[in-house]
């Protein structure tokens, strides 16, 4: 996908830079604070060598042992402020960088949960999961290790030069002179290693996704006896993975001992040049000495830059693809002005020459019409793919029409408020899906209205309270991640506490009885009538069996309504549709039996 492959940057984007460091905005005396120690930080660091020089020439050579204590303890009390706010200073940067990507993830996290469903049809999971936390703790380091010590490096060098300068100019001229020859390799490794940080985060992604997929569906590899395959194609992306990772590593074992020898050939020549005029008297012994300490504080912040700059470059990265989720607009579109649910008002459902696709004009439901009235029951029978399950989807408006109007108590859906609209709906899915956590987590949510009372007593209505209280803790019982220490059915009870808790207006079960027992399936048929009758419903099942009392049944074709009305009258059609999936049931039923 495209946003897993930024393009490249050729130069630094400084419109992405400046709203980086917007985000920083609500923490401004933090970044204030930060700055001004960096400002602080390089003159204090300039003073030491400096302070060198001086003991030398004034204290040393000129025999002032009095004046030397002096000068020593204020160096090592130079030494101790420097140490002191150089731990403050990345202290500070730190938390900086922690607090705004702690705030980031609360944004992507609430914005992610309100895209459209058809962002996630087309986006793989890893990719997202790369996105909230390895490509938000790269953009911390644009705080922690990028702008602010870019800016710190950059002062301490000016500072530097400045006072190696005004110390002694030839000496400067001369340590300058391999200058070039660390700029050059400086532009090299910064290339190199853009490019490699930009596969490292590309096989991340790749890695995450793929290993979210597998374990998701190992039920499914480890049926097919597929592990074989599946540990096959782990090892060629875990090596493309540690390949881009020695890339990296490789440019950094060349540039570093590259810099240290352009250093070391720098403070030789200047060895060479200044022991030579020491003796002429036209270099000082102090200035010989505080010169090899002015080198290592001019060419230490140079050999960090390029590796800075690279940090600040894939933070900036990871910051287009985190802005491109926050600036989606894959959202479901809110009415300016939304109506207000009207509060048990019936739960009247009504489809208006509703079409839809999910890709581009391959329209999956086509021209569909159908009213429920409040309080009636409706159920929808069809082949695998004629749009059963679609149409509960844009009724939740987990997707939006093509064209025509889904009206709910006369109003167009689109004119409620989302969480109104959903609020009033409850539906019950085959795949079950359970969270980590107590079995009253799973069914209340963690809504803190819910008391357990409320949630005891539809426990009880769907006849999944006794089976709740055998596990050990009861509702407090630890559920395994997607329940996977339960049963099908138990997972399915549940489902159905948490849906019927909320008393929904309208109830959805969408082939939810299709993985249940028929033990099972006879313990909630009875509670399932008996609730359907006090609200709108609508049921999707394979077995027919379980809709025979429903009011209205509507027979679904490749996204066409061929058929339309109660389960006797549909059974009168000879040739119809409804007719020929109940006799091949029963007549299936009875080979069966």
């Amino acid at each position: 996908m495209s946003q897993d492959k930024p393009k490249e940057k050729k130069s630094m984007d400084w419109h992405l830079l400046g709203r980086m460091l917007r985000l920083a905005f609500p923490y401004k005396k933090l970044l204030i604070l930060s700055a001004v120690f960096a400002i602080i930080l390089a003159p204090l660091n300039t003073a030491q060598p400096y302070l060198v020089n001086i003991i030398v020439d004034d204290y040393i050579i000129k025999a002032n042992p009095g004046g030397l204590v002096k000068m020593c303890l204020l160096f090592a009390g130079v030494l101790i402020l420097t140490g002191v706010l150089q731990y403050t200073f990345i202290y500070i940067t730190n938390l900086l960088g922690h607090s705004v990507i702690r705030d980031l993830r609360v944004r992507v996290f609430n914005k992610i949960t309100s895209l459209k469903l058809s962002y996630f049809d087309k986006t793989p999971i890893g990719n997202l999961t790369t996105r909230t936390i390895n490509d938000i703790e790269t953009i911390k380091t644009v705080f922690s290790e990028g702008v602010i010590t870019i800016v710190a490096d950059l002062l301490s060098i000016v500072v530097v030069l400045f006072v190696m300068f005004y110390t002694s100019p030839l000496l400067t001229l001369i340590c300058l002179s391999t200058i070039p020859l660390i700029i050059a390799a400086t532009w090299v490794f910064k290339q190199k290693v853009k490019v490699s940080y930009q596969k490292v985060r590309a096989q991340i992604a790749r890695l995450n996704a793929f290993l979210q997929e597998r374990i998701s569906g190992m039920h499914v590899v480890q049926i097919f006896n597929a592990e074989e395959q599946e540990r096959q194609k782990f090892k060629t992306i875990n090596r493309d993975y540690t390949r881009a990772n020695l890339d990296s590593i490789l440019y950094y074992a060349i540039f570093f001992p590259v810099v240290e020898i352009i250093a070391a050939l720098a403070l030789g020549i200047m060895v060479w040049y200044g022991a030579r005029n020491v003796v002429s008297g036209s270099v000082t012994m102090g200035q010989l000495i505080a010169f090899p300490l002015y080198i290592n504080m001019l060419f230490r912040p140079m050999r960090w830059l390029a590796d800075k700059f690279n940090t600040l470059q894939m933070g900036l990265v990871a910051g287009e693809r985190i802005f491109n989720i926050l600036d989606s607009d894959e959202m479901m579109a809110e009415s300016s002005k939304p109506q207000e649910f009207v509060a048990k008002a019936g739960g009247n459902v009504e489809f208006d020459h509703v079409h839809f696709a999910y890709v581009d004009e391959n329209d999956v439901l086509k021209d569909v019409s159908f009213t429920i009235p409040a309080g009636h029951t409706l159920a929808i029978v069809g082949s695998t793919g004629s749009g059963k399950s679609t149409i509960i989807n844009l009724l939740n408006r987990f997707y939006d029409i093509r064209l025509g109007h889904i009206r709910i108590n006369g109003i167009d859906i689109r004119d409620y408020e989302l969480e109104d609209l959903r609020k009033r709906l409850a539906i019950v899915l085959q795949d079950v899906f359970l969270f980590s956590g107590t079995v009253w987590d799973n069914i209340s949510l963690r809504n803190k209205s819910i008391q357990r009372d409320r949630i005891i007593e539809a426990s009880k209505t769907i006849g999944a309270h006794s089976f709740i209280m055998a596990l050990p803790g009861g509702y407090d019982f630890i559920v395994s991640e997607r329940g996977g220490n339960l049963s099908m059915g138990q997972r399915q009870l549940i489902s159905f506490v948490r849906a019927l808790v909320y008393d929904p207006e309208i109830l959805i079960l969408d082939e939810a009885t299709s993985s249940i027992d028929t033990e099972t399936e006879g313990i909630i048929q009875y509670a399932i009538e008996k609730l359907i009758d006090k609200r709108t419903s609508i049921i999707i099942a394979h077995r027919l069996s379980t809709i025979r009392h429903a009011d209205r049944i509507l027979v679904l074709e490749k996204g066409l309504v061929v058929e339309y009305g109660t389960h006797d009258e549909l059974l009168k059609i000879k040739s119809g549709k409804y007719k020929k999936l109940y006799d091949m049931q029963f007549r299936f039923s009875s080979a069966v039996s």
